[in-house]
């Protein structure tokens, strides 16, 4: 056991290595790869930031530190890690309210959660998230970036943006006068670039393009709109130190529910991304080495004066398309990042807020997921609700609290539909079925019911009310339950009380066609001693010759 655990949480990297070795030819594609990656990262982890109410280098640190150890200690053979989009309203919301350190320790905190999921083997259990439930929480997410980005696309001056989406419409509705057009034009020819970009010169990065020209631009024409070094400043040329948040139990009971939602949003983002890069190459990725790569990557992010961190589903497709062979290449575009910042940063500080703004709406219209809300639009429609309800209260309420909802609702409506799919009734002749009561003998004194469905707690109830059904009670009653193929603590209690109410009418209960599974479950719970071990049988043909001897003996 031991050892099946060490193989789920070694990492990617070594995996690798040791079964096929490291050549040169794969160092020099990773190292191509990973300057490819850099060159997206490099906006992409400025932008977030910027979007998150922070400064820009908050971002880069992240992409630098994180990315290189999520590559280093990841599941995932491509996996590129960094600050997302996802993050930016979770992130906003909690350094407005905590304060930068307070955003640091929730990120360190959600680390240390997404180390212990590692561990106790969690990276399976995340598939078990209900896809318009995905699809809720990731298109509300889309709509709540765009909506984030409306102060810089129109340069709007306006110091502070509340969180809340209500709050952001009435304060971007009183500076609607204060549009600049100018910036509105950068943002619009931005975003005009990246799509040209995409369909004629797919090579090369469309937000590279549009951050270098309109970094010209504004260097060049003196064009009056908002840039990072207007906002924020310089940015540092190298990482910070390490430092460790004062840490509290006060802060840390304060901070739990922040660090779940990142935990949560890193688990998913990153293991969906694992998957699609799995997708894109044919690979397998270790979901538990994922975990815990994020985890160590969120850990040192915090230290490092960074953001919460995650697997990037573009730039991980960007890294596939761009030759990646190993992780080495996530390694070496943190590694080009850092040259960048260290080089670069006097050019970066001139790229305007318009252009950055725009590359975040192309973001969320990439995150918005048109194409899956159709199709979950045309699925059955306790889908359709689910998928409403999660982005409603995405975009209106809390982003926890949304995936909470939707999954609790998605499982109410779920058993709902086991419940439904679930039969009690007297047994109908089939001829077609050779164990068929067409084709037994059944003693009048004898009642046949049969359940089809698992016997669960959403329909316990149903099995006691079926003696209602009654006009007198019968000497036998058998309930066969060939067609059950799992039992829960209510089921078997159930069972108990149907036993007991049975017995006050002086019948007796047979149980027919119990699997070994559900048997076993029957003896667990010792009801099999209140029934009796030899009411309980595998066949009808059983049952009904256990039948004969209780009549008899009446």
């Amino acid at each position: 056991m031991f050892r099946s655990i060490h193989d789920s949480l070694e990492p990617k990297i070594v995996t690798l290595f040791k079964r096929q070795g490291y050549s040169r030819a794969d160092f020099i594609a990773d190292t191509i790869a990973g300057l490819a990656v850099a060159i997206v990262a490099l906006p992409l982890a400025m932008a977030i930031a910027i979007a998150s109410n922070l400064p820009p280098e908050r971002g880069l640190f992240t992409a630098i530190v994180a990315g290189f150890l999520i590559s280093a200690h990841g599941g995932s053979r491509y996996q590129i890690g960094g600050p997302t989009a996802a993050f930016i309203v979770t992130v906003a919301t909690v350094a407005m309210k905590h304060g930068y350190e307070g955003l640091v320790l929730a990120t360190i905190m959600a680390g240390i959660i997404l180390m212990i999921m590692a561990f106790v083997r969690a990276g399976e259990l995340i598939k078990f998230i209900p896809y318009p439930v995905i699809v809720g929480f990731t298109s509300g997410i889309a709509l709540l970036i765009a909506f984030s980005q409306i102060r810089d696309f129109f340069g709007l001056s306006i110091a502070t943006v509340p969180p809340d989406f209500v709050d952001k419409l009435y304060v971007y509705l009183a500076h609607l006068h204060e549009t600049n057009f100018i910036a509105v034009m950068v943002a619009l020819v931005s975003i005009g670039i990246i799509i040209a970009a995409k369909r004629h010169t797919p090579h090369i990065p469309g937000p590279i393009i549009v951050v270098t020209l309109s970094a010209l631009a504004v260097w060049g024409l003196g064009l009056p709109v908002e840039t990072i070094e207007s906002r924020f400043g310089s940015i540092p040329s190298m990482l910070p130190s390490p430092v460790w948040p004062e840490i509290t139990f006060d802060k840390l009971r304060l901070l739990l529910p922040d660090a779940i939602t990142i935990a949560t949003l890193a688990a998913i983002e990153s293991l969906l991304s694992a998957v699609v890069a799995d997708g894109m190459t044919g690979t397998r990725h270790k979901s538990n080495a994922e975990l815990l790569g994020q985890g160590v990557a969120n850990i040192a992010s915090g230290i490092f004066g960074g953001l919460p961190a995650t697997g990037a589903i573009a730039r991980t497709a960007t890294n596939i398309k761009a030759g990646a062979r190993t992780p080495v290449a996530g390694m070496m575009h943190a590694f080009w990042l850092f040259i960048f910042m260290l080089l670069l940063a006097p050019f970066i500080v001139k790229v305007p807020l318009a252009a950055l703004a725009a590359i975040l709406m192309v973001v969320a219209w990439n995150m918005s997921e048109i194409k899956h809300i159709r199709e979950i639009m045309h699925a059955p429609r306790t889908d359709r609700i689910v998928l409403i309800v999660t982005f409603g209260l995405t975009v209106l309420v809390d982003l926890n609290f949304a995936i909470q909802a939707g999954i609790a609702l998605a499982s109410i409506l779920f058993i709902d539909q086991m419940m439904k799919a679930t039969h009690i009734r007297a047994v109908e002749n089939d001829e077609d079925d050779p164990d068929s009561i067409q084709n037994k003998s059944i003693p009048h004194e004898v009642e046949v019911y049969e359940i089809q469905g698992p016997l669960f707690f959403g329909v316990a109830e149903k099995l006691v009310d079926t003696l209602a059904l009654f006009e007198k009670p019968s000497q036998v009653f058998i309930l066969r339950m060939r067609y059950v193929p799992l039992i829960d603590a209510a089921g078997l209690h159930a069972l108990e009380v149907l036993h007991e109410r049975l017995h006050e009418k002086n019948t007796h209960l047979i149980l027919s066609g119990v699997n070994p599974q559900v048997r076993k479950f029957i003896e667990k719970s010792h009801i099999d001693e209140r029934i009796g071990k030899e009411n309980i049988v595998d066949h009808i043909d059983k049952a009904l010759a256990r039948c004969h001897e209780l009549l008899a003996r009446d």
